[in-house]
C-alpha cells in the first residue's frame, strides 16, 4: 500500500471512529467549517460544482453562483458527516430523519411481488435514505460499489453499507448485473446512484440541455427482469430533516429494439433527475466532470484528473465515494459512489 493510499484510508478511519462519537451539534458546526474553508480555497473540485451549477440554472449571475456553491459545499458535507455517524443513529432518528413522498410507486409494487430499480443521482444523502428504507419499511435491498483503492478503504465502505442493512455486490467482475437481475425476479428491491456514466457503454441522453452519457443497466434491468424503475431525488429540508420524491415509473416502451427502448428509457430517467435537481441544485454534489463537452479533447473517460483518490471529505477534491451504490457499465450503472461517478462505492 502506497503512502497515499494509507494516508487516505486512515482519513477515512478518522471520520468513522471519530465523528460518530461527536454530539450531533458539533458535527454539524465541523462539516459547516470544513465545507466554507473548502469553498474559499477555490479548488478545483469547487469550480467544477460551480460550473455545473451552471449548466442548472443558466440566468444565475456570478453571484448566485457562487451562493449556490457554498450552499453545495455546505450540503456535501453534512452528507460526510451524517454517513460518518449513521452507524450510531438510533432507529428512531433514522425514522424521523427521512420523509419521502409518494411512497406509494415503490411499496405498491412490492407489495404484488414485483421487482423494484431505484435510480438516484447524487443527491443529498443517499444512505440514509438507504438505511430508512431497511428501517422503517424493513426491506432489505441490493445495490453495487465499485472496488476502491487501497482496498481496506473498499471493504470500510462495504462493511459500512452493509451495517445499514444493504447487500452490497462488487462492480468488478461482471456478475453485479445477473445477481441484481435475480433479486428483481425474486421480487426483491435494487437502488443504483445513475446519473454518470461516462464510460463507452452508457448511453446518451440530454441533460439540462447538453448531452451526457447516464448507466443502461437500470433500464436494461427493467426490461430484462419486469421490474418497475422508479425515479427517485432527494434533498434537505431544514437540520435534522431530508425529504424525497418518488416519481412516477419509467414505463417500457411498447415498440423498438433493445437499443432504442433503453435509450427512451433513459432519457425519461434523466428527464425526472433534472427535475429534482433544478427543484433543489445545491443538494446536486456533483463535483466530478459529468457532460461531454467538458471531457479533454480526444478521450472517452469520465476520469477527472483533479479527482482525489476516494473524492471524499478531502477538502476541494472531485469525486469521492459519492455516497452512494452504483453499478458499473456490466452492471447497468455508473460508477462515482462509485465515481456508486464513474462509480465509488
Amino acid at each position: 500500500m502506497s503512502a497515499q493510499d494509507r494516508v487516505t484510508d486512515a482519513l477515512y478511519g478518522l471520520g468513522w471512529g471519530g465523528v460518530k462519537k461527536l454530539p450531533e451539534p458539533v458535527a454539524v458546526r465541523l462539516g459547516r467549517s470544513i465545507a466554507d474553508l473548502t469553498w474559499k480555497q477555490r479548488g478545483k473540485g469547487v469550480r467544477r460544482l460551480e460550473s455545473n451549477y451552471a449548466r442548472v440554472v443558466p440566468d444565475a449571475s456570478p453571484e448566485r453562483l457562487a451562493e449556490l456553491s457554498r450552499a453545495g459545499m455546505r450540503s456535501y458535507l453534512r452528507y460526510w458527516m451524517e454517513s460518518f455517524r449513521l452507524p450510531a443513529w438510533s432507529a428512531e432518528r433514522i425514522r424521523t430523519g427521512f420523509e419521502p413522498k409518494d411512497l406509494h410507486h415503490l411499496t405498491d409494487a412490492l407489495a404484488t411481488g414485483r421487482g423494484v430499480v431505484l435510480a438516484l443521482p447524487h443527491m443529498a444523502n443517499w444512505d440514509l435514505a438507504g438505511a430508512w428504507v431497511t428501517t422503517q419499511l424493513k426491506i432489505p435491498f441490493t445495490t453495487v460499489a465499485e472496488r476502491l483503492r487501497p482496498e481496506t478503504l473498499y471493504d470500510r465502505f462495504v462493511a459500512y453499507r452493509e451495517g445499514l442493512g444493504m447487500e452490497v455486490l462488487p462492480h468488478s467482475g461482471g456478475t453485479a448485473f445477473g445477481t441484481l437481475a435475480r433479486r428483481l425476479r425474486e421480487g426483491g428491491l435494487v437502488c443504483l446512484v445513475a446519473e454518470r456514466d461516462l464510460s463507452s457503454s452508457g448511453v446518451e441522453v440530454t441533460f439540462f440541455g447538453e448531452t451526457t452519457r447516464i448507466p443502461a443497466g437500470p433500464a436494461l434491468l427493467a426490461q430484462q427482469t419486469g421490474a418497475l424503475l422508479l425515479p427517485v431525488t432527494l434533498w434537505y429540508d431544514g437540520p435534522r430533516i431530508m425529504r424525497g420524491q418518488v416519481h412516477p415509473p419509467v414505463e417500457v416502451p411498447g415498440t423498438g429494439t433493445r437499443a432504442e427502448k433503453t435509450s427512451v428509457m433513459a432519457q425519461a430517467l434523466a428527464d425526472a433527475f433534472a427535475a429534482g435537481i433544478a427543484e433543489h441544485p445545491e443538494d446536486w454534489h456533483m463535483l466530478q466532470r459529468l457532460w461531454l463537452a467538458d471531457l479533454d479533447p480526444g478521450t472517452d473517460s469520465g476520469k477527472d484528473p483533479s479527482a482525489g483518490p476516494a473524492g471524499g471529505p478531502a477538502a476541494g477534491s472531485t469525486g469521492g465515494p459519492s455516497a452512494g451504490p452504483v453499478a458499473g457499465p456490466s452492471a447497468g450503472a455508473s460508477a462515482r459512489p462509485s465515481d456508486p461517478g464513474k462509480g465509488t462505492p
